[in-house]
């Protein structure tokens, strides 16, 4: 193997963090590991895969409201999102809300949608009880375990 080349992996493993790299070429197999002191954190970093061209994310804004914290026991049952998706508390735009805050709702009420990859999924209630708050606001976007109701 080329020195040259050596000396640019040596520089990109000192410059990636990464502990380790091994590569082989031609049948020659070069390691290098750098050696980490006890109080140094170890970072690790993995090669992506490589992978058909995957849509992109875009992160949320700053002004963006942080995930509500799950709300104390003694205020009630909380139900939560069981994926990433919109919320919407109606079946269509103009139509009545499924549920509002002092409602009473039984085991397998729909609570809401979740609109995810293009398919609306119903939210069925998992507590019978009386609906005590509304914790997502309509077509917010909703992350996986996040409360969406209290029911006491």
């Amino acid at each position: 193997m080329d020195l040259r080349k050596l000396k640019k992996l040596i520089d990109l493993v000192e410059e990636s963090g990464i502990s380790e790299l091994e590569l082989t070429e031609d049948g020659e197999k070069v390691r290098i590991s750098r050696n980490f002191t006890a109080n140094a954190p170890v970072q690790q970093h993995y090669a992506p895969m490589q992978y058909a061209a995957t849509p992109q994310v875009a992160a949320p804004p700053a002004s963006a409201t942080p995930v509500a914290a799950t709300p104390a026991a003694d205020e009630g049952h909380s139900v939560k999102s069981p994926m990433v998706g919109t919320f919407y508390r109606s079946p269509s735009p103009d139509a009545k809300s499924f549920v509002e805050v002092g409602d009473t709702v039984a085991v397998g009420d729909t609570l809401c949608i979740i609109e995810a990859m293009k398919l609306l999924n119903e939210i069925e209630a998992d507590k019978a009880g009386v609906i005590k708050k509304i914790l997502v606001d309509n077509g917010q976007a909703v992350e996986y375990g996040e409360p969406l109701f209290i029911i006491a």
